[in-house]
């Protein structure tokens, strides 16, 4: 990665001591052992560990496709993250160079995850599924300098266009073989001592970048620091209730920031034992693992809960949850139809929780012990301030509860993003009269609860009437016959826009006239008739990024004809 002045935007967190809760982040520092200007995530996740003897406790067990199983212990860890970061050292990267990885949930990916950042270098991880293109559009905004992956990526995705991406020096392959011109790991790791002294990597360090997608044009690379990990480390204790000893099964792949900052840092950070499952979604296989492994706490997303929904209890009924004790869930918002079916499977409900890829780390969640109001995110957390606003002239003021407007975030939370890649401007925009603007609309009620209604580009406005379309969508899904569904609005002369909805249905029901009727009567009766959806269009998938999200801004571009922008992250496309 090309060095990055952070001197910027440190203004934008210069009054932080004053602007967050002084005493949250002193009770956090509790938490890890940094010593005084100095802070390293690796340090805090492994080594510190295994110095006050805990190097025999299991860090993780990974679940191969295959049927194996790997147990790797902190002390394990430790030793394979120090031969990562001797490989690299060896090869002559320095301090802030840019390290990428592509490839599946393999402990290889851990390794270099943490070996990166003990060696004070920038991680970046990719997802495996994505094509060439955006894996070089990546890579040239990061300045990649080592890129890890597997031979067969590498051949499928890599090769052609290596030799024109200059910055790149070292590709690593994993396994004991590599095609000419890249290193084989196996080889490379088993030579380098298990001894590292770990980075003195200050807490402004770039540690990780993140790439999220724009609407339009090139992904944006999102810069985190070392000193992130204080709030992984505080909101994995405090929104997900990870103590040392929990058995705790993160399912995002690393590849989205969820996957890093809540699947690899936060649990490490606080010394849980951790599944990492390769294979991808299968229901039995989701719930013989939750048996098997007695899993305590179950991080996953609305999406893969919803696909779980879609087989009935039944498919529950013959596996043991009792080792659950919280379940939580992110990505966007979740349905309160499946807060109320998480109940009636695993006895409690998800909790659903609120943040971004800049953001770095939970802001709003139900926390554990708090009453779950089913559709909520949940309340700020301690040490956020968050508030609803709205443009005030050349201002912005706080709205009182019960009004939409946008969330916003006093600045100066310890996971904060420092940056966006050679984009400055585009990153100070974020940021207006001491408040952080998240481009999400919401709404607070009299409790503190927060309510997600939309993008800020969303909101659908017909009939003079201002609809979030996850209201609408969580009115549909309480339909018995709809899975999931996606709203947008469309220009029309007279309503100003109308609401269209795309759905997909659950097993046992085939698209029909009057099935359409159906839902649409439903959510009339349920919405009433200025905000329900005038048309329902069947669809076997809708299209939604990895992480989750279903892209309504897809749904409108092909509707209109507009630009699709960035789609690089597309998990599953409208058919």
């Amino acid at each position: 990665m090309a060095k990055t002045d952070t001197s910027r935007s440190r203004k934008a967190t210069k009054a932080a001591a004053t602007r967050s809760d002084k005493d949250t982040w002193a009770a956090a520092y509790k938490l890890i052992d940094a010593p005084k200007g100095a802070i390293n995530i690796a340090y805090e996740a492994v080594d510190r560990h295994v110095q006050h003897g805990h190097g025999d406790d299991t860090a993780i067990i990974w679940l191969g496709k295959d049927g194996s199983r790997q147990d790797l212990t902190y002390g394990d860890l430790a030793q394979a993250t120090a031969r990562f970061s001797n490989v690299l050292l060896a090869h002559g990267l320095e301090p802030g160079d840019a390290v990428f990885s592509l490839m599946g949930r393999v402990p290889d990916l851990y390794f270099a995850a943490l070996g990166t950042l003990k060696a004070g270098l920038v991680f970046t991880p990719l997802f495996s599924a994505f094509g060439p293109e955006p894996i070089r559009t990546r890579m040239e905004i990061g300045s990649a300098r080592v890129l890890i992956t597997t031979a067969q990526l590498y051949k499928r995705k890599i090769a052609a266009w290596r030799s024109e991406l200059p910055s790149l020096k070292l590709v690593l392959i994993v396994g004991d073989t590599a095609p000419e011109g890249c290193v084989a790991l196996g080889p490379a790791m088993a030579n380098a001592s298990p001894e590292f002294v770990t980075a003195k990597t200050e807490p402004d360090s770039p540690a990780l970048v993140h790439f999220t997608s724009g609407t339009t044009g090139k992904p944006k690379g999102v810069v985190h620091v070392h000193n992130a990990v204080l709030y992984h480390a505080f909101s994995g204790r405090e929104a997900l209730d990870l103590t040392p000893g929990t058995i705790y099964w993160c399912t995002a792949d690393p590849g989205w920031v969820t996957g890093t900052s809540y699947g690899i840092i936060a649990p490490l950070v606080n010394r849980v034992c951790m599944i990492v499952d390769e294979a991808e979604f299968d229901l039995d296989r989701w719930y013989r693992t939750v048996e098997q492994e007695k899993v305590e706490v179950w991080y996953s997303a609305p999406t893969a809960i919803r696909m779980m929904m879609r087989s009935d209890a039944k498919a529950a009924s013959a596996y043991d949850f009792s080792s659950l004790r919280f379940l939580a869930s992110v990505g966007e918002p979740l349905n309160p139809e499946a807060v109320l079916w998480s109940e009636q499977v695993f006895g409690q409900p998800f909790h659903d929780n609120w943040w971004q890829t800049e953001t770095g780390g939970i802001m709003i969640a139900n926390r554990p012990g708090m009453t779950v109001k089913p559709g909520s995110m949940g309340k700020a957390m301690p040490g956020i301030e968050a508030a609803i606003v709205e443009r005030d002239g050349d201002g912005l003021r706080a709205l009182a509860d019960g009004k939409v407007g946008e969330l916003a975030l006093r600045p100066g939370w310890p996971s904060m993003m420092r940056a966006y890649l050679h984009e400055q401007a585009r990153y100070d925009r974020c940021f207006e009269d001491g408040w952080y603007l998240s481009g999400d609309l919401a709404m607070r009620d009299t409790d503190g609860y927060f309510w997600f209604v939309g993008r800020a580009d969303d909101l659908i406005k017909t009939s003079g009437h201002l609809v979030g379309p996850f209201e609408v969508e969580s009115a549909l899904i309480e339909h018995q016959a709809v899975a999931e569904a996606g709203v947008i609005g469309l220009p029309d002369e007279t309503a100003g826009e109308i609401v269209k909805a795309y759905v997909t249905l659950n097993p046992g029901y085939t698209p029909s006239e009057e099935l359409e009727r159906d839902i649409r009567g439903h959510a009339r009766k349920t919405l009433g008739p200025a905000v329900a959806p005038r048309e329902v269009i069947f669809r076997n998938t809708l299209p939604k990024t990895r992480s989750g999200k279903i892209m309504r801004r897809l749904l409108k571009a092909r509707e209109l004809g507009l630009p699709e922008g960035d789609i690089s992250t597309l998990e599953t496309d409208e058919t």
